[in-house]
C-alpha cells in the first residue's frame, strides 16, 4: 500500500515514519510513505499556495491549482488514489473508516491550513472528507498522522501479530477487555483467577464478557449501533438493575 500525504510542512511526519511499527512496515515492504510539500507545485512566482477570499472576509484560503496538481502528478503512477481531505466539516473518522481505507492501494491524505480550502478542491478533487473529532486545529498534519498510523497497523503483517488488530477497541464494535501481565500479585492487586486458569474457553468468555460491560460502562452509544445476542441482553439487563447511571 501507498500513503501519500499533501501538506505544506513535510518535515512534521519524519518522526513518525521513522520509528516503532509505522517505520518497521515501511522496512519490511508493507507499506510505502511518501510526503510532499504541495507548496512546489505552486505556479506562484513567490510560492504562494493561499489567497483572499471572494466576499471578504478573515483569514485565508487554500487555492485550487497546487493541490490539483500534486494530485494528478501522483496519479501519473496507476490508478486514481483514494484522495482525503482532513477538515472539521468532514465525518467523523472511526475503525470502521479505518478499515475501508486500509483496504485501498493508494490512499492521498491532503493537510489543510488557514481559513479553509477553495471549494473547488471538495467537489472536484477529494473523494473523502475525515475529522478526527469535534475542535479544531492549525492544520491537518496531526489528522494525517492518526490516519496514517492507524492504517497501517491494520495491514497484514505490520503488528507481527494480526489477531492483534482484530481484537482492538471499536474493531469487534466493542471496547477491548482488561490486559493483565506478571506480576499475578502485585501491591495486593491481583489479577483475576480465570485468567490463571488455563481454561481457554473460560478465559474467551470472561474477556468477551468484561469488554461487553466496559462499553456499556463507557461507551454505550456504541451498543446502540450493534446487535447483541440473547446472551448479551441478559447480562446488560442485570447491569442496568445493579448499577445506577447518573
Amino acid at each position: 500500500m501507498k500513503i501519500s500525504i499533501l501538506t505544506l510542512f513535510p518535515e512534521m511526519f519524519e518522526g513518525l515514519f521513522s520509528h516503532s511499527i509505522l517505520h518497521q512496515a515501511r522496512e519490511r515492504g508493507i507499506v510505502d510513505y511518501d510526503v510532499v510539500d504541495f507548496r512546489t507545485y505552486s505556479t506562484d512566482k513567490h510560492g504562494r499556495v493561499d489567497d483572499y477570499p471572494y466576499g471578504g472576509g478573515g483569514g485565508m484560503v487554500l487555492t485550487p491549482q497546487p493541490l490539483f496538481d500534486a494530485v494528478e502528478d501522483l496519479q501519473q503512477t496507476g490508478a486514481r488514489p483514494r484522495v482525503v481531505l482532513l477538515c472539521p466539516q468532514g465525518e467523523r473518522y472511526t475503525q470502521e473508516k479505518a478499515e475501508e481505507l486500509a483496504g485501498e492501494s493508494h490512499v492521498v491524505l491532503v493537510c489543510g491550513h488557514y481559513e479553509g480550502y477553495d471549494e473547488r478542491i471538495r467537489e472536484h478533487l477529494v473523494t473523502d472528507e475525515i475529522s478526527i473529532g469535534d475542535f479544531v486545529m492549525t492544520g491537518g498534519e496531526v489528522g494525517a498522522m492518526a490516519v496514517a498510523d492507524s492504517v497501517t497497523r491494520l495491514l497484514p503483517g505490520a503488528l507481527g501479530n494480526d489477531t492483534s488488530a482484530i481484537t482492538d477497541s471499536f474493531s469487534t464494535g466493542l471496547l477491548e477487555y482488561p490486559h493483565y501481565t506478571r506480576p499475578a500479585d502485585f501491591r495486593g492487586m491481583k489479577v483475576p483467577d480465570i485468567l490463571l486458569s488455563g481454561h481457554h474457553a473460560k478465559i474467551h468468555a470472561w474477556r468477551h464478557r468484561e469488554s461487553l460491560f466496559r462499553t456499556w460502562e463507557r461507551r454505550p452509544d456504541l451498543l446502540e449501533k450493534r446487535s447483541q445476542s440473547e446472551e448479551e441482553k441478559k447480562w446488560i439487563a442485570e447491569w442496568e438493575k445493579s448499577h445506577k447511571r447518573l
